[in-house]
Order: C-alpha cells, then structure tokens, then sequence
C-alpha cells in the first residue's frame, strides 16, 4: 500500500489493481480495514492551504514607491504642523488602497472552491453491500458504483463498464463525453486518452461502471491541480512594473532635486530651517499625489465599459494588461467555436454535399458542387438524413436563448442537418413510429431502431468500420441497390476525417411483416449502406473576425486544447489561427506526448513557432504560459475547466468563461467572460489599450505641473526669491488640478486607429523622448508664466500673497488649456470633436469657479495666504495658458508632418 500516488493504474490489469490496494471488486473494505486507511490516508479531500490574511492583503496596497513618497511628505508636513496637508494625502492614500483591496478580496479563493467541488455522497460496496456514503469518507481500495449523473468522487481504476461515458471536459478540455473501458492503456497516455480510468469530480454522463478507488483528496489529479495553483506565481501586471519604474525613477529625482535646492540655498546663505522648508516644498510640489488615485479611478471606469462589453474584470490592473497582451491563448471549445455540433458534410450515392448553417439553428440548406441540392432529385440523400432523424434519442428545441438540444450534441448535429433535408421530426414520426430500440453500447458501437412502415424498417447509426460490417449493399444514385464498395466509402471518411470531421455512418433494412422487435443478430448482416454524415463543432464567425482583428493589432493567437490534434488543426485553419499560412491551411500542431520530450528551450521556441497545441495536460498548459513569459511575452490565457486553473492564475491575465466554466476556472482568473465568446476578448483589448491611452494622456499632463512647481522653487532658491508657490498651495492646485481636470481625461474616447497598432513593447518606459521633451517644455513654459508674472507684479507693487496668487492661477489655467492638448497626443483636439468629450468642458468650468472661489473668498485666503487680484491680472493669466496652447498645438504638428513625411525615428503614442 506504499507510494499510490506513484503507480500507473491505466497500465495494469484489473486483477494486478486488486492486489496492490488489497481489495475485491466482489466484496470491497471490511469496516475495521475502512477505518485503518482513514487513519492512514486522512480524508478524501483538498487540503487548505493558507493564504494572506485580509490586512496583510490590504497593507500590501501601500507598498508601491509612490504610495511611499506620498507618506513621507504626510509623515514631514505632519511633523511640520500641516495637519491639513497632511490629512489630504493620508486620505488619497487610504481611499486609493481601499479600492483596489475591495476589487482584489476575491483573488486567492480558488482553493476554497476546490474543496467544495468534493464535498457529495457515492454509493460503494463495503462488506459485499451497497451503502451510500459521504465521498470524503472514501480511502483507497473502496469499490465505488457509478451511474448516470454521478459525479465521480475520486480517481478511479475502473473494472466494470457497461456504455459508461464520462463528461471530462472540466479537468481534460474534451469537448465530448469520453466512452470507458477497462482494457490496459499504455504507460505513457496523456490524462484525456487513458479511457480506463475516471476522475475525481468529472461527470457520468451515460451508462454504468465499477471503480476501484485509487487516490483521494490531494493526491487526485484534481489534487494535483490545486498544488499547481497554490505554487503559481501571481506576476505583477505591466501597469504595476511600468508605474514601479516610474515611480523609483520620480523619487530619487524628486530626494535629488530637494537635496540640491537644501545645498544651494545654504550656499546662498539661507538659514537652514528656510532651506529646509524649501526642500520640503519643492518635494510637495513635485509629488503627483492625484496620480495613484486617477490611476485606480480610471481602471474602474475601464472596468465598467468592459462589462458592457461581456467582459467582467475581478483584477483591477488586468484592465491595461488586456491592452498590453501580446499572446492570448485559448480554449477551443465555446471560445473559438460554438459548442454545437454541426453537419457539414453528407455523402450518399456517391456524391458529396455541403451543409450551410452552424449551430442548432436549423436554418441553412443542403448543397451540391455550390448549388442547392434539388431532394427530389435526391432519394438517397434524404433517406441519409431520415436514418439520422429516427434513429436518434435527442430532442431539439428552440427556447428564450435560441434553439438548444437536450441529449447528446452529435444527435443534436443530425436533427438539426434533417431539418435542413425538409424532415420535421413530428411528421417523420408520425409516419414511422418508433416500435423498438437497440440502445448504443460501446461493445458493438452502434444504435438501431425499429420503425412501422409498409413493411418493419431498421435504422442503424454508429462508427463507419461497424456499420460496413453489417453492410453486403448500398444505394447508387438512382436509388437501386449495389454491391457495397467499402474501399470507395473508406477513401471518403478519410477524407473527411481529415478535415477534422466526426464521421458516421447510416444504414437500413426492411424486416419481415409482423416483427415487433430487434436484436443484434437482425442487423449483423444484410443491411443497405446509405451514407456518412461529417460532423464538427464550427468556429463561431465572430471569432473568426476577432481573431483578424487581433492579428492586424500584432497580437498572436494559440490554440490550447484537450481535444485531438486532427480536429484543433482543422478548426485553428478555417479560423486563419497563424497568420503566417494561406485561409484554409492547417497551422503546426503539437501534442502533450511530443510536448513531454521538449526541454525547457525547446518549450520556448516551441511556444512561438506554434499556433495549436492539442491533448495537452495542465502541467503542460502551465509550462507553455511559462515559456511564453520567459521569452518577454505578455501573456493572455483563457481557460473554462479545472484543469485550466493553474495556468490562469499564472498568465499575465487570466480569462475564465462564465457560461460553462467552473467555479475554480472564474476565481483563478482575472476577469470572466459572461458570453464565453472570443469576440469578448478582442473587445477587452481595445478597451484595454483606450485605458492605458488615457492613463498616459494623464501622466503625460499631471507631470509638467509637479515640473513647473518644482522649476519655480528651485529657481527662487538660486536666485534668493521668495518662493512663488507655498508648499499649501502647490497641494490645493495638485489635488484640484488632479480631480477635476486630469480625470476627465479617463473619459476620453478610443482614438481611431487602436487596433491597427502593435502592442507596447514589454519593458519599455512609459514615456518615450518625445513625450518627455512635451514635459519638460511645458514645465518651462508653466515657470516662465508663472515666475516672471510673480516678478512683475511684486515690481508694480503688488503684495507677496497677491504675487503667489498670480503664480498659482498660472498653473491652474495653463493645466486647463494643456488639457485641450492631451486629449490626443497625436493630433489636434478638433479631429476628435470638440464636444466628443463632455467632461473635459465641465471639469474645466468647475476649476474656473474653484480657483476664483480660492482667490477671492477670505475664507481661503487666510488658510492659502492668497489675495484678490485684478481683472488685468487675470488677463495676463489666460494669455500664459493660451501661449501654451498654441505651442504644443504646433510642437505636435511638426512632429505629425515630420512622421509622415518618414523622417521620424519614432513615434509618438497614439
């Protein structure tokens, strides 16, 4: 009973399994045997594993480098009797954290869903009798008994199957039921191809089965898993790396800085208690305090556009890694395709048609060489579709949310296609009710059906080899009967088989007046061929065009998949999956086995030359997200099922699929499609790149007020000024500057154009040299504005409050216009529409009234140290934000007709 977990059950024989765990498929566990194995083996399920708390999660939110610069400026101004100052920016800091732990409280419980997945009772045999138990009181060697709509409670070797078929899709990505046996697997067989073993919490779909219990709780495959997500690293999104460069960089620039104004000013013969209030205010002036908070608020608008677009975002910086992503690797099954079987293909007579339409919509029509197919004309064919119809224990039906099928899609696929052949299913009942049944059974792969006509007729439907084995004739175009060509129908399915289709096939027979029921030996032999039909699960046509639209903005697309590599690379070709090959050519195609002999380089390379990876493992799915990663790839992942979990929660961002995924799929992801659709994706992208768009438009305007304040003070120092902005004052004018007009620019719409564009290049700065050179000369132009007013107003007598008023007005108003400028920073604000944008107007009639309202009240001016000034005064203002204006206005012009004209060694974002 040592080392279980060890053992490759799919590889030994039943009797081998019985000894090993000591157990008995007759009898099962004596109860004193029970009880040693709990001691032994603990509990049949996952063990929590535990997580950060909630307030170690909730500090964590002030560790970043600019969070650390805003306490150090609180801690000081605190220090220095600015309770209010202080007060302020303690308050963005909290309100900031708070958000973004209230959108974040969520992302560790995968594990906790795991745990619930296991928690259901099992029927077992114990003692040779049938008791139902609670599933964690299994251990192993218990024989448990499967049934239909069971839930299978741990990993089993099965020894008994009768039509057993196994839904696995949540742990392998098998779009349909797997059909069991107890036959030996080879040793090495992936997860989804060892068909003689059924695994905890996947779903009985059909038939019955014995087990014999070979791993429980942590040492299940679905064990396996959770390990695999406890150990995935969550990586920072590149928002978090860009923004913790960029802040490391601000904070020693802005310590730099106060430390050479200290310097300077006691070189001037300052005092050192003036020299250090300078310091400090010029590191007050040169914070961006707004930034963290426009930052979280414009994600969360970005979260809200996304979900009107069916995307729901759980992580608020998953929002601008969407724009960032370079590779999105997805499920096949539901994402890029429809999760509907369909007929595309039927041969009968020797002739091969075409089926339009996709999905369980039977609408579409039956072609010939691209014409409709005239089925009058086509006796054969329509008999095809007829056997398909009859023979068949599904329903279809149309609901509120389109027509849906309840039974097994590939029966679903045939009403559908005879629906198209001008069958409705009632009449076709009617005129040949249904006397008797031979139910499909893996053993003989088939199913018949007996039917009342002028005389008793059979249909049989199943695997092609089964059906030409009780076949000795077929019908030829004019509906008389031949001698069956197998070697002519064999070349078809291999034909069709080749394009990813699921091929079956059909057959009839009339039986003896009188008879009222079948057998298998009625249809072993002299049955009529009628035809195949080709079945596959269709790309969605929106994926298909999202894919496009996806590859035109630089991002590739994989195809991970649990599905066979035949079928994934015929569907990865219909959807154009590498753009590298023609329409229609199937892209390379690696499966799990050859993935298993790569080393870990060759999994690199691997990982960028291939378009579809089939039959892959969740190790391996981890692997492959890994190996994108390493080589500089933002990485996206979509995923429905367990075993796509631990390579969610590695991904760069995480998609689960709301419709059908599993609980543990949605809370390892960074965001939930509510559509399950591709289309989704690609929308969450171009939001995405509109956020980050703007989060640079704001960074690009913020940083020339924190420049210009800082310019002016250290110009005031060197020059033994007074300083023309107080340390109170470059607070108000970066808070009010921050919320009422840096974040209007959060509501700015997507430019034209930002799906034409490649991703950012992971690593590279957020600002590039021609955003910094904007920077600097408008902190320049905001220092000569505002200090050379300041000068000219103390010469015409003004008073030190009025003077820094003037300054500070100078910084207000020439923020407002520059916001005009940052609405693009490609192109003139007209282009975009001058009201296309509402908020920008409002946000700066709102500054207007607050800055006349804190120069003119008393009030303000006795908490500010500000004072009234003259119409004149505020004249001479408006022209320094206008002069602005009009020079960045033109500085992007010139760099416009510079790029078109080729000379540009760059470009600018757009």
């Amino acid at each position: 009973m040592e080392n279980l977990n060890e053992k490759r059950w799919h590889n030994l024989p039943e009797i081998e399994v019985e000894g090993l765990l000591d157990s008995s498929v007759a009898n099962g566990l004596d109860r004193p045997e029970v009880d040693l194995r709990k001691e032994k083996f603990g509990p049949n399920s996952i063990t929590q594993r535990k997580g950060q708390s909630p307030w170690v999660r909730f500090l964590l939110h002030f560790h970043q480098p600019l969070v650390y610069i805003l306490l150090a400026a609180a801690i000081i101004k605190l220090a220095l009797g600015g309770v209010v100052d202080s007060s302020v920016i303690f308050g963005v800091v909290l309100l900031n954290a708070i958000i973004g732990f209230l959108q974040e409280s969520k992302a560790l419980s995968a594990l906790e869903a795991l745990s619930k997945s296991l928690i259901s009772e099992t029927l077992v045999l114990r003692n040779g009798e049938k008791q139902r138990i609670n599933a964690a009181d299994l251990v192993p060697g218990d024989i448990v008994l499967l049934a239909s709509g069971d839930k299978v409670p741990a990993d089993l070797r099965l020894m008994q199957v009768r039509n057993l078929q196994v839904d696995e899709s949540a742990l392998t990505g098998e779009s349909l039921p797997v059909e069991k046996h107890t036959d030996i697997v080879e040793q090495e067989a992936s997860l989804g191809d060892r068909v003689n073993m059924a695994y905890s919490s996947t779903l009985v779909t059909y038939g019955t089965g014995v087990g014999i219990v070979v791993a429980i709780g942590d040492r299940t495959e679905i064990g396996r898993i959770s390990e695999l997500i406890a150990s995935a690293e969550l990586l920072d999104t590149p928002l978090t790396r860009t923004i913790a460069r960029f802040s490391h960089l601000l904070l020693y620039a802005i310590l730099g800085l106060a430390a050479l104004t200290f310097a300077v000013g006691l070189w001037h013969g300052g005092s050192v208690v003036d020299m250090f209030m300078a310091a400090v205010a010029l590191a007050v002036a040169m914070i961006p305090e707004g930034l963290p908070a426009v930052v979280t608020i414009t994600l969360a608008i970005g979260v809200a556009r996304m979900a009107k677009r069916n995307a729901i975002i759980r992580r608020l910086p998953a929002v601008e890694t969407l724009g960032s992503t370079t590779v999105i690797c997805s499920d096949k099954t539901g994402t890029l395709t429809r999760n509907e079987m369909t007929v595309r293909q039927m041969w009968a007579a020797g002739k091969e048609f075409q089926v339009t339409g996709t999905g369980y919509e039977p609408s579409g029509e039956i072609t010939l060489q691209d014409q409709p197919a005239g089925l009058d004309d086509e006796p054969v064919l329509v008999e095809l579709a007829r056997a398909g119809l009859l023979c068949n224990d599904s329903v279809l039906k149309q609901g509120e949310q389109g027509w849906k099928i309840d039974g097994d899609p590939t029966e679903g696929a045939l009403l559908v296609s005879a629906r198209k052949a001008r069958l409705e299913p009632r009449a076709e009942s009617d005129r040949y009710p249904r006397i008797d049944t031979i139910p499909f059974e893996s053993e003989y792969q088939y199913m018949a059906t007996l039917h009342q006509a002028e005389k008793p007729l059979v249909y049989l439907k199943g695997s092609v080899e089964r059906i030409l084995a009780c076949c000795d004739s077929m019908l030829d175009d004019n509906d008389e009967q031949q001698k069956l060509n197998a070697d002519l129908i064999n070349e078809q399915v291999e034909a069709l088989a080749g394009q990813g289709l699921r091929v079956l096939a059909f057959a009839c027979k009339a039986m003896p007046n009188g008879t009222e029921n079948i057998n298998h030996q009625d249809v072993e032999d002299g049955m009529v061929f009628l035809g195949l039909q080709g079945m596959i699960d269709p790309p969605r046509d929106e994926a298909i065009d999202s894919v496009r639209a996806c590859q035109a903005a630089g991002i590739r697309i994989k195809m991970i998949t649990g599905d066979h590599a035949v079928t994934a690379g015929a569907i990865a070709g219909q959807i154009g999956l590498d753009e590298r090959l023609a329409p229609g050519q199937t892209p390379k195609t690696l499966t799990g086995r050859q993935l298993t002999e790569l080393s870990d380089q060759e999994m690199v390379q691997a990982s960028l030359d291939t378009a579809v990876f089939a039959r892959v493992s969740p190790e391996q799915k981890l692997r492959l997200v890994e190996a994108l990663q390493s080589s500089g790839q933002v990485t996206a992942m979509t995923g429905d099922g367990v075993n796509d979990a631990p390579a969610l929660r590695r991904a760069d961002i995480g998609v689960a699929m709301g419709q059908t995924g599993t609980e543990v799929s949605k809370e390892a992801a960074d965001m939930v499609l509510t559509d399950d659709n591709f289309a989704s994706i690609k929308a969450a992208v171009e939001e995405g790149r509109g956020v980050f768009d703007n989060l640079l438009k704001f960074i690009t305007w913020i940083l020339p007020t924190n420049a210009g304040q800082g310019l002016v003070i250290i110009v005031a120092v060197m020059l033994a000024e007074p300083l023309p902005v107080l340390p109170v004052q470059a607070l108000w004018i970066n808070m009010t500057t921050a919320v009422l007009l840096g974040l209007t620019l959060a509501f700015e719409p997507q430019e034209p154009g930002i799906m034409t564009r490649q991703p950012r290049t992971p690593g590279t700065p957020i600002l590039n040299h021609e955003m910094l050179m904007r920077i600097a000369l408008v902190g320049i132009l905001l220092l000569a504005g505002s200090f050379g007013l300041f000068e000219w107003a103390l010469y015409q007598g003004a008073t030190i409050e009025q003077a820094r008023t003037i300054a500070v007005n100078v910084f207000a108003v020439g923020q407002s216009f520059y916001l005009l400028n940052c609405r693009s920073l490609r192109y003139n604000m007209f282009r975009l529409g001058l009201f296309s944008n509402m908020w920008i107007w409002a946000g700066i009639a709102a500054m207007t009234l607050v800055q006349i309202f804190f120069t003119h009240n008393t009030l303000m001016n006795r908490l500010f140290e500000t004072a009234p000034i003259s119409l004149l005064d505020w004249l001479h203002i408006v022209m320094v934000g206008l002069a602005i204006f009009l020079i960045i206005e033109a500085e992007k012009l010139f760099h416009l007709r510079k790029e078109r004209g080729g000379k540009a060694s760059g470009s600018l974002p757009r």
